[in-house]
């Protein structure tokens, strides 16, 4: 399993599913795995704009792992989960449960002028300059201590530079990716 961090606008689902169909490999994102969850629970807390709880997306998630080893994909790209300590630490302990590793974490940096320009030009309601420096602060809070918690596993952390063409940080990835899962 290959997990993507970084900030909002670092490029991670481009990536992530840039890198699955460069290998055939499945790419799940938190977001896409809540909108195609059968679960009504998950449909009415979507539909009400309610946050989903950890026991919820811990489901979630397990199902949709499941159900790509059941297809047979190779391995896994994760884009969007964990983010928090707990899930963290929730996701160590299924790969133990399910006798699976975390292969690498990738964290895309990129610097914050770079994050306003690329949200700006995205246009979205809450990509405002004030929005945008808040949830760079609440990522940086939050990231930290879910990269401490795979440091202590013993999880490989890369820092790539996330800033350049899609095939240019497209390469840097996969170069590391395919030194961690031996390709």
């Amino acid at each position: 399993m290959i997990l993507l961090f970084g900030p909002p606008g670092a490029g991670k689902s481009m990536q992530g599913q840039m890198l699955a169909a460069r290998q055939g490999w499945k790419w799940l994102s938190t977001g896409e795995m809540l909108r195609r969850s059968n679960d009504p629970a998950v449909i009415d807390i979507l539909r009400s704009g309610e946050l989903v709880s950890d026991a919820l997306i811990y489901q979630v998630f397990e199902q949709a792992v499941q159900d790509a080893r059941d297809k047979k994909y190779p391995n896994i790209i994760v884009d969007g989960f964990p983010r928090t300590k707990e899930q963290a630490a929730w996701l160590d302990e299924y790969m133990a449960r399910m006798s699976e590793k975390i292969d690498t974490v990738i964290s895309l940096e990129v610097p914050e002028a770079e994050i306003m320009r690329r949200l700006e030009k995205r246009g979205r309601l809450e990509d405002t300059p004030e929005a945008i420096a808040r949830r760079m602060t609440i990522y940086r809070q939050k990231m930290y201590p879910v990269l401490g918690i795979f440091a202590e596993a013993g999880v490989r952390i890369v820092h790539l530079d996330g800033v350049g063409t899609a095939g240019e940080v497209h390469d840097r990835i996969y170069e590391e990716v395919a030194y961690a899962c031996q390709l």
